[in-house]
């Protein structure tokens, strides 16, 4: 008999409300408040809370010490890797950096670039998919940063970076090349208000120069 996992309550599922708190942290790109999480889970916020403490001092006293921990920053908890592995992620981290950037990343960063500063969600609506893990893999490259919060929803900005500045050949955003020419039905898209739209509108829909228009720049950033 096929039983139906989302109507099983979290108790009564492999490693309980511990292991669904885990289940959370382990996809969270920012630190996840308490509220939050005991809105997601349905359980009290002083329930959520002991259990953080609970999974803190349990991972703190692993005769065997994870390579992560879980810490409370920033309003909020998330894993993160452990200070004694710094070296190793690192150079894992600046490895993957020579890689070249896939269509997706390409594909966000223009985004970004064009309408920053702009929250996961808002770049989501553009692409059409989910870009949290791309958005992850931009700031670690340092193309894009976080750039302060949205005041009507909280979420985080993301804006683009000097080093990107600087692989794309330009001295301000106003070079950029206009994506109209390129992508005519941009204009047609519905997206929320957000900061900085009335000043890119202009780099969203104008023409530019017919040499800016034939050649973007984003292939610098494969270099």
């Amino acid at each position: 008999m096929t039983v139906d996992v989302e109507h099983v309550p979290f108790e009564d599922r492999p490693g309980g409300v511990l292991a669904a708190i885990e289940a959370i942290l382990m996809v969270a790109d920012e630190p996840v408040s308490v509220v939050r999480l005991a809105a997601a889970l349905g359980i009290p916020v002083d329930r959520a809370a002991d259990h953080l403490w609970r999974l803190e001092s349990e991972y703190k006293a692993n005769e065997r010490r994870p390579g992560f921990e879980l810490r409370e920053a920033g309003g909020g908890w998330r894993i993160y890797s452990a200070p004694d592995f710094a070296d190793v992620v690192g150079q894992f981290v600046t490895e993957g950096q020579s890689a070249r950037l896939s269509q997706a990343a390409l594909e966000t960063l223009a985004v970004i670039a064009y309408r920053q500063p702009v929250t996961r969600g808002q770049v989501s609506a553009v692409r059409g998919v989910n870009v949290d893990g791309v958005v992850r893999t931009l700031t670690m490259r340092g193309l894009i940063v976080e750039d302060g919060s949205d005041e009507s929803s909280g979420a985080l900005l993301y804006r683009t970076t000097g080093y990107f500045m600087e692989r794309m050949g330009l001295s301000s955003l106003d070079e950029l090349p206009a994506l109209a020419p390129h992508l005519p039905e941009i204009d047609a898209l519905e997206l929320p208000d957000d900061p900085g739209r009335g000043q890119l509108t202009g780099r969203w829909a104008q023409g530019q120069t017919a040499e800016a228009a034939e050649q973007p720049a984003v292939a610098q950033l494969e270099d």
